[in-house]
C-alpha cells in the first residue's frame, strides 16, 4: 500500500492487487456543514444519477450498464462517498465519468427526484420496523442532525430549491477534506496519471468542522408509539458510546459481539430468542460516528411479550456489567470479530472503501492491523470495565406497539 498526495491536496491510496479483474475507487467528501433544510445532502447524492451538462440520465445508465461500471453514491452521517468498481481497462472511462458527475451535474430532475424520495419514504415508514427505528435515532440524538430520519425529510425536502442544490454542490466541491482510495491490478504511475486528468478541478481543503456538537444524554428517554395494526412490538433500547477513536474501541467490538452481533451465539439470541423463544429478531448494533456514537439492542417480539423483553435486556446488559467472562466466552468473541474483520479486505471494493474510510478518519493506513492486534489483546477486566462505563449511562428507548400492550407494560397512563 503506498500513500500519495495529488497536486490539488487530495491525500490518495493505492493499492495494489495483482491478477485482479477490475478496479475499485472510492472518493470521500466529509461533511463539515450541518444541511440548512433536511433531505438536502441525501437528495444531491440521488440527483448525481440523474444527468450531467455531457450525459442525460438515461445515456448514463446505459454507459455505465454497458461498460460493467458499477456506481454507488451514499450520504452518510459525516460523508459523501463515491465508489466505482470497473475493468481495469475502463479506469480511464469511469473516473471520466466520475468528473462528469461531480463537476457537471445538472440537478434539473429536482422536483421530481423530491416527488420520488418522498414517496419512498413515506412507503418505508408504512414499516413497524423502520418507523420505530427512526423515532429511536430521533430520541438518542435529540435535537441534532444524527437524528435526522425520514419524517423530517419528508416534511422539509419540499422547500428545497435549485440554488440550495447548487450552493451545496458548490460547497462540497470546493471546500472541505477530500481522499481517495485505490484497489486494483493498476500501476501507480498510471492511476496517478488519471487521478490528476480526472480530478484536478475537485479542490481540497482543510476546514474547521462546523456542524453542532452532540448534547449529553443526561436523562433517561422514553418514546412510545401507538400503532394498532402492528403484529410485533418494536423495541430500541441505546446508550451513547465513543467513535472511533476511544481507547475502548476494541473492548466495544468485542461487547458488540458477545451482546447481539455474532448471530447464534451471541448472549440476546440465546437468552431472548432460545431459552425464552421471545424474539422473531434481536440483536445488537454499534455504530461510531466523528462526534459521537451509539450502541442499541433491539427485538421484534409478539406484543405481550414487551415487559418481558426489556427485563431480558436489563438482565443480559446487568450481567455483563458485573460478572466476569469465560476464557472461552472471550476467546470465542475475539475469533468472531476478527473472523468478520477478514472480510472487508476481501474484494477489491471493500477494501478500497475500508482503506479510504480510515484515512477520511485520519488514521494510519496499517490502523486495521493495530485494531486486530487490539482485540486480542482485550482482557476479560476491560470487558466488565467497558460495560460498566457506558451501560451504566443514560439510555434512550423507543416502543411501537399496539396501545392495549404498551398500557400492559405500564408504559402508558391509563
Amino acid at each position: 500500500m503506498e500513500k500519495y498526495t495529488l497536486t490539488n491536496g487530495i491525500k490518495t491510496i493505492i493499492k495494489r492487487n495483482k491478477n485482479t479483474p477490475r478496479t475499485a475507487i472510492a472518493l470521500y467528501f466529509k461533511l463539515n456543514n450541518d444541511e440548512k433544510k433536511s433531505g438536502l445532502y441525501y437528495l444531491m447524492t440521488q440527483l448525481f444519477y440523474q444527468g450531467t451538462k455531457n450525459r442525460t440520465s438515461e445515456q448514463l445508465a446505459n454507459e455505465l450498464d454497458e461498460n460493467a461500471i458499477d456506481l454507488n453514491i451514499e450520504k452518510k452521517a459525516d460523508y459523501i462517498r463515491f465508489k466505482l468498481l470497473c475493468l481495469n481497462e475502463d479506469i480511464n472511462l469511469a473516473l471520466e465519468i466520475l468528473q462528469d458527475i461531480i463537476e457537471n451535474s445538472t440537478f434539473n430532475e429536482f422536483e421530481k427526484e423530491i416527488i420520488k424520495i418522498k414517496g419512498e419514504f413515506e412507503s418505508d415508514l408504512d414499516s413497524a420496523k423502520v418507523k420505530a427505528q427512526d423515532e429511536y435515532y430521533r430520541t438518542i440524538f435529540k435535537n441534532h442532525p444524527y437524528g435526522v430520519g425520514r419524517k423530517e425529510v419528508i416534511e422539509q425536502i419540499s422547500k428545497i430549491t435549485k440554488e440550495d442544490l447548487l450552493k451545496t454542490h458548490e460547497e462540497i466541491k470546493n471546500y472541505g477534506p477530500k481522499n481517495i482510495s485505490i484497489a486494483g491490478d493498476i500501476e501507480k504511475e498510471i492511476i496517478i496519471s488519471l487521478l490528476e486528468k480526472h480530478l484536478c478541478n475537485i479542490n481540497n481543503t482543510e476546514l474547521k468542522d462546523n456542524r453542532k456538537k452532540v448534547e449529553p444524554l443526561n436523562k433517561n428517554i422514553v418514546s412510545i408509539i401507538e400503532k394498532e395494526d402492528a403484529n410485533q412490538a418494536q423495541i430500541f433500547m441505546g446508550w451513547r458510546f465513543p467513535n472511533i477513536y476511544s481507547e475502548d474501541y476494541a473492548t466495544i467490538i468485542l461487547l458488540n459481539t458477545i451482546l447481539g452481533s455474532s448471530g447464534l451465539s451471541s448472549r440476546l439470541f440465546l437468552e431472548l430468542r432460545e431459552k425464552q423463544g421471545l424474539a422473531y429478531t434481536v440483536r445488537s448494533v454499534y455504530e461510531p460516528f466523528i462526534l459521537s456514537g451509539h450502541f442499541f439492542v433491539y427485538i421484534a417480539t409478539e406484543p405481550k411479550n414487551i415487559k418481558t423483553s426489556l427485563n431480558g435486556f436489563d438482565k443480559e446488559i446487568n450481567k455483563i456489567m458485573t460478572e466476569i467472562i469465560s476464557d472461552k466466552e472471550l476467546e470465542e468473541a475475539k475469533n468472531n470479530a476478527i473472523g468478520k474483520r477478514q472480510f472487508y479486505s476481501e474484494t477489491n471494493l471493500l477494501e478500497a472503501s475500508l482503506n479510504g474510510y480510515y484515512e477520511f478518519l485520519g488514521l494510519d493506513f496499517d490502523y486495521e492491523e493495530k485494531l486486530i492486534d487490539s482485540i486480542k489483546n482485550v482482557t476479560k477486566e476491560q470487558i466488565i470495565e467497558t460495560a460498566e462505563k457506558y451501560f451504566s449511562k443514560s439510555s434512550a428507548l423507543c416502543i411501537l406497539a399496539p396501545k392495549k400492550y404498551l398500557m400492559e407494560a405500564d408504559l402508558l397512563k391509563i
